[in-house]
């Protein structure tokens, strides 16, 4: 439990924090902390062709077969 707490003290000192460039400065590093791990923005191209018209056919089928209609209701 002592990492959560001491998680919980730093998010309360996060939140005194006035000065942008502090600010900033801790934003990189908590980047740094997550590795190699970044979010790469995809294009729709990458994923063309990827099935074929038959599979896509029959995913669009099994949505419209299998999902319900949501109702909202004012």
């Amino acid at each position: 439990m002592y990492g959560e707490s001491k998680k919980l003290l730093l998010i309360e000192e996060i939140l005194k924090i006035e000065n942008d460039n502090i600010l900033d400065e801790v934003a990189s590093i908590l980047n740094k902390g997550r590795g190699s791990v970044s979010k790469k923005r995809s294009s729709f191209r990458e994923f063309a062709g990827m099935i074929s018209d038959k599979e896509a056919d029959d995913f669009e089928k099994n949505i419209e077969e299998r999902c319900e209609q949501i109702q909202i209701y004012h």
